[in-house]
């Protein structure tokens, strides 16, 4: 299953199923296949022993019950908190899940996007670790890696060329240079902004240069709507439930100019 092998508009599901479950974890990722979700979309950074874990945020703070910066901490001592009480009681004992472990339980289910979030270590061994783990179960072409760090994603295009890349553009003022010809700098095959920046324009302009247009995160019913509508070729969203059942409703042949 390779990206141009998915339905459009592609529905992934931002961090698993985060509407439903604790963000980036197993219960999360397993979630969203039985919700049909296209593909997924999760985190990857680096421990303080190199190895990869999957995780939003450079701190544990707000999605365990411990502290600290990510790449301060161990995999053992990751290991040992509890990733999934803030959400729910429900899901007391989610742990952080290691990369190894997510492909290998969901890899050859559906299609992931790993986003390289090594934001606060740009020159990190993020790409080459990522790198192996995918080749290791197999998935270059199961793959499509992203990032706001274009020196991850020329260095990782280097160790799997096959894969696709997605350029992600911040929201907004921050996001001018990714969306202007600098982006051009970085070989993507997607291009990843920020939902309330889209317009047609932008669409076609992407699509001449043979590019894909898959906005993140988006959330809302009306939102949702709008976008598929305007011909986006794919959502990251929390929720793709509610995704579903948008798209069920929109006449997508009506939409088109």
């Amino acid at each position: 299953m390779m990206l141009d092998q998915l339905p459009r508009p592609i529905l992934f599901a931002h961090r698993g199923a985060s509407a439903h479950a604790p963000e980036n974890t197993l219960a999360a990722f397993e979630l969203a296949l039985r919700q049909g979700a296209d593909a997924i979309e999760l985190d990857a950074k680096l421990t303080k022993d190199k190895q990869v874990v999957v995780i939003h945020d450079q701190t544990v703070d707000r999605t365990t019950d411990g502290g600290g910066p990510v790449n301060s901490l161990t995999l053992a001592e990751l290991r040992s908190l509890d990733a999934g009480s803030h959400y729910d009681i429900t899901f007391q004992g989610e742990l952080i899940p290691t990369l190894d472990e997510v492909l290998k339980a969901v890899g050859q289910l559906t299609f992931i996007n790993i986003e390289l979030t090594n934001y606060d270590s740009l020159l990190d061994e993020l790409p080459e670790k990522v790198a192996g783990l995918v080749k290791k179960h197999k998935l270059s072409r199961r793959v499509l890696f992203s990032s706001f760090n274009p020196i991850a994603l020329i260095r990782i295009h280097k160790f799997i060329p096959e894969a696709p890349i997605g350029l992600l553009a911040a929201p907004g003022r921050r996001g001018m240079l990714a969306r202007s010809w600098l982006g051009n700098i970085v070989r993507h095959q997607s291009f990843h902004p920020n939902y309330k920046d889209v317009t047609r324009e932008m669409i076609e302009r992407q699509h001449k240069n043979k590019r894909l247009v898959i906005a993140y995160t988006v959330n809302e019913a009306e939102d949702l709507q709008q976008l598929f509508r305007t011909g986006i070729d794919g959502v990251f969203t929390d929720d793709p439930v509610l995704a579903r059942q948008v798209l069920a409703n929109v006449d997508l042949e009506k939409s088109l100019p």
